[in-house]
């Protein structure tokens, strides 16, 4: 007798996302929260207009079935990739302090005229990087395989 095979028996494939709008956006932001990255993994392109970041991810996508396995959570390291960019702006972000570690709180688009705007990414600490665009363009591609979260657990906002 066979048996069909189940949802659990499909390989996981590393994330490719786009966000062209704000819908999308919030679907990689959801998966970004709580990434965490050193200031030296930061880098704006001018000529090619990019702002990029190499992320520490935790992989929310994998939480539920972490927990329900019993297993250590994971995270993978990522590359969440902002084009079309006119302008880096920084706010309590100290770039000179290589060892300085940022957490990712959240994303979030602020519409202009004609299609700009601003990526806002917000860092816990009151820290904010302010991303100019010409248009909406957020790429978020996992660069490694996952490996278990250093801390053991899932992040956790206290109220």
């Amino acid at each position: 007798m066979t048996q069909d095979a189940t949802f659990e028996d499909g390989r996981e494939q590393p994330l490719r996302l786009k966000a062209l709008d704000t819908e999308d956006l919030q679907v990689l932001a959801a998966l970004v929260q709580d990434a965490v990255f050193p200031v030296a993994e930061m880098t704006w392109d001018r000529r090619a207009r990019r702002f990029a970041i190499l992320l520490n991810r935790f992989r929310w996508e994998d939480a539920d079935k972490a927990r329900l396995r019993k297993r250590d959570y994971e995270r993978v390291q990522a590359v969440l990739a902002i084009e079309d960019v006119v302008k880096v702006q920084t706010q309590g972000v100290d770039k000179s302090d290589a060892d300085m570690v940022f957490s990712l709180l959240s994303i979030a688009f602020v519409p202009g005229e004609d299609g700009t705007g601003q990526v806002e990414l917000t860092l816990a600490g009151d820290g904010v990087i302010g991303v100019e665009v010409e248009a909406l363009e957020v790429l978020l591609r996992d660069v490694t395989r996952p490996y278990v979260a250093p801390a053991k657990k899932a992040p956790s906002h206290p109220e």
